[in-house]
This record gives C-alpha cells, structure tokens and sequence, in this order.
C-alpha cells in the first residue's frame, strides 16, 4: 500500500483529532476549531480522527457512554460539513498503529521531557501527582504518533497545544537523526480568524465542558430554546453602549464575538448595527441567530445517529483510508528499529 495521493488529488495532508468527552459540541470548540476543518478539505487532504484512546486517561469513562459519545462526535463532524468522502474520519482505537508507535516514540523520549508538559501539570493537580495514572502521563507521546503516523504537513493547533507540537517534531528528528529519515517535521496550521469563545456567565474565562457552568455554556445539540434563553442570560456589565472592549466589557465583547462567527458580520459591523439601541436588542437577535444556526445542524446530527449502520459504515471507510498510511509507517519504523518483520 502506498500513504501517496494520485496525482490528480495530491494536496498537503493536514491531521486533527476531538476526543470524545461530552455528549455535544459546545460553541467554543466548534466555532473555534471543527466548523474551520469543513475548508481544509477544499485545499488539503484531511484526516480527523476521534480520539478514544485519549479520553480513557483521566479515569475510566462507562464503556456504553464512550461508545455513544464516539458515535455522536461521527455524526456532529458529518452535520459540521466534513464530507466523508474527501475526508478520513475514523476512531483512533481501531488503527492498532496508533498504540505501536506511542511505544516506539516512549522508548525515544525521557522522563524529565514528558514531565515538563504543563497538560500534564495542570490536570494532575486535581487529584495529585501521585494518583495520575501513567497514561495521562504519557499521552503526548501518544499524541506524537497521532500525528506521525500520517506524516502530515500541517496540524491545526491551538495555543495550549503548541507545546505538544515541538514535542512531536523533537521526537521526529530524534528518529530520523538516530536511524534514518523517516518522518516529516509538521508545521502548526494556524486557524484563519480563530474566535476565542468565552464562558456566558464567566467572560474572562474560556467556554469549556470541564470548567464551565451549565449556564456558561453553549451545547450545539441542546434544545435551540435552551440556548436563546442562555444568551438572553449572560452577564454583561451596567452600562448600556454596545462596544467592543475586552478588559472592561468583556461580556460584551464575547457576545459580539459569537454574533459575528455565527453570520460573518465583522465586529465593527455590528458595533455600529447596535449604536444607541443597547444589550437588550443585541441579546434577543443573538439569541434568534443562535437558534437558526444551531437547529439545522441539531437535526442534521439527530437524523444521522439514527442511522448506527451509516455511521459505522462512514467509520469502516475511514479507517481503511487510515489504516493505508499509518501501517505503511508503522512498518518502515518498525524496520528501522530493527523488528524482525513478521512471516506471511
């Protein structure tokens, strides 16, 4: 098998993965990442995988809420736009490839350089050093062969992830220097006008599932109501002019920068739309873009899960595309290090 596209399609492959932790998507995470995926398949060959074996390292999930949680990730990608046929969508723990190189790659690193990921630091400090299990430890490493094992060109990433990128690309050149030219050194992919979407109820604080309140948060399969009335509800400030100002209207400024990702309105656009007419009009406005932007995609989603044979059936193919390139990797590695190639 051959991890080259034909001719006619050869385009930078570009790698990203969403680990399947929350039932839904919230607007933080898809507007600032997913919904942006849908045009790297313009301009690049993609491939987006769930990332199931990471969402087992902060404790052991119920099996039948990871596998449905997995699937819903399947269907929100699909109702996001991402077209399975110029995409490879597929689960991380069924290409086998993934957990092989993780070991190679850990044997290449040293245990001073994984403990210096402040990931690690941050989500240890709930429970402790001494509780964290060791795959929470090494699970950079698992990211590293993540993205290796597609020797992609690009890898969209955000700022808290940076420092897993130069961790993947030392452990590259690491391999290369100590055997032989095998991997390609990727470049982050910055996101074109990433929106930095805030807490509702906490506008100085990233949305995010684990840290925001139920109120703070924007769920892309909540029922639309539920969300218009979260918008009405969010906290802004005891003035009344509609502006743009993060340090002192940072509410403001979130809801601003959530109206002008939903309809592609610049910012300053919708400052002047709003001048002289206050919070209470820009609320309810939101709110009614919220609830036509989030009900089609809803339904989209809700239709697909309905449909557990198609979504398997979208995961068989991407695996197969996946599986193409990651074991032909996996072999050159494998033939580097020096492992006897197993008999036909």
């Amino acid at each position: 098998m051959s991890d080259a596209p034909s001719a006619a399609a050869r385009r930078p492959r570009v790698l990203s993965g969403i680990q399947p932790t929350a039932d839904s998507f919230h607007f933080g995470n898809y507007l600032g990442a997913i919904r942006q995926w849908v045009g790297l398949q313009e301009t690049h060959e993609p491939f987006f995988f769930i990332a199931d074996l990471h969402a087992i390292t902060m404790g052991q999930p119920d099996p039948a809420v990871l596998r449905e949680r997995s699937r819903r990730c399947v269907a929100q990608l699909v109702a996001a736009g991402i077209d399975p046929s110029r995409s490879a969508i597929f689960l991380q723990s069924q290409v086998p490839a993934h957990a092989e190189l993780a070991w190679v790659l850990q044997c290449l690193t040293g245990f001073g350089e994984a403990r210096r990921m402040t990931q690690f630091k941050d989500k240890s400090a709930k429970d402790g050093e001494g509780s964290a299990s060791v795959g929470l430890f090494t699970y950079p490493v698992l990211m590293a062969a993540d993205i290796l094992l597609y020797r992609p060109e690009f890898v969209p990433v955000g700022e808290d992830q940076r420092q897993h990128l130069e961790l993947t690309r030392d452990l590259a050149g690491r391999f290369n220097h100590r055997y032989k030219k095998t991997f390609r050194l990727p470049e982050p992919y910055i996101l074109r006008q990433t929106a930095k979407i805030l807490d509702l109820q906490e506008p100085t604080a990233k949305m995010s599932k684990s840290a925001s309140s139920p109120g703070g948060i924007i769920e892309m399969l909540d029922d639309p109501r539920v969300s218009a009335k979260k918008i009405r509800s969010a906290v802004t400030d005891s003035g009344s002019d509609v502006r743009y100002d993060e340090e002192h209207k940072p509410g403001i400024s979130n809801l601003l920068t959530i109206f002008s990702a939903l309809t592609d309105r610049s910012v300053d656009d919708l400052v002047k739309a709003y001048d002289g007419r206050g919070y209470g009009d820009l609320k309810r406005e939101l709110a009614d873009a919220v609830v036509g932007f989030v009900t089609p995609f809803r339904d989209r989603t809700l239709a697909l899960l309905d449909d557990r044979a198609g979504l398997d059936a979208i995961l068989g193919e991407g695996r197969e595309k996946a599986v193409a390139v990651a074991e032909r990797t996996l072999a050159d590695v494998y033939d580097r290090v020096g492992f006897v190639p197993a008999g036909r």
